[in-house]
């Protein structure tokens, strides 16, 4: 007989988690969240709210969610991510939980205890998933690596908080870190 703890977690573990515990799922192990420092929350609020006010604008028919937002990325029950920026396009992946399914823009906010995290796990998570384009923002460096995913246009660039940078998945959205910070 197979030990409990060797089974893993899954979504109905993920959701009997006290309420004011932040943590993620991913392939059926819990990872836990510390709370995030002001310069996180920061830069947590002002791209949601640009993201947002160009949404409102007309321009973008996507939805933008902060965290903590569950993305059960898999149907496998075993992968639920708090992402810090979900924008989701298709409205029918939103339940009442959530996403279920891939977001077409994903932002993570790097912290000093969940950098391999962001850079390596979830940037192999978020590829597999389907995710179309992928920031990973690292306040300390001041830098924003900007991963699209797209197998006609794959292409990486690395950026600093002194640059405008064009999101992908739009026409005509640009982020100016310069303004944001």
């Amino acid at each position: 007989m197979e030990p409990a703890w060797a089974k893993g977690y899954t979504e109905e573990d993920y959701y009997k988690l006290p309420e004011k515990v932040r943590a993620e799922l991913i392939d059926g192990q819990f990872y836990y969240m510390a709370a995030p420092s002001r310069i996180h929350q920061k830069i947590l609020m002002e791209l949601s709210g640009t993201i947002r006010d160009y949404m409102k604008s007309g321009k973008g028919s996507c939805e933008v969610y902060p965290a903590p937002f569950a993305v059960k990325l898999y149907q496998d029950k075993t992968t639920i991510v708090e992402p810090d920026i979900s924008v989701i396009c298709n409205v029918d992946k939103l339940t009442d939980r959530g996403c279920t399914g891939a977001p077409d823009w994903v932002v993570e906010i790097v912290s000093p205890s969940t950098s391999s995290h962001d850079y390596i796990r979830k940037l192999n998570l978020y590829a597999n998933a389907g995710v179309r384009e992928y920031w990973i923002i690292n306040p300390q460096n001041r830098t924003v690596l900007v991963y699209f995913f797209e197998e006609a246009a794959f292409e990486v660039g690395q950026y600093t908080f002194q640059d405008k940078i064009k999101v992908k998945i739009y026409d005509d959205l640009w982020i100016d870190f310069a303004e944001l910070i």
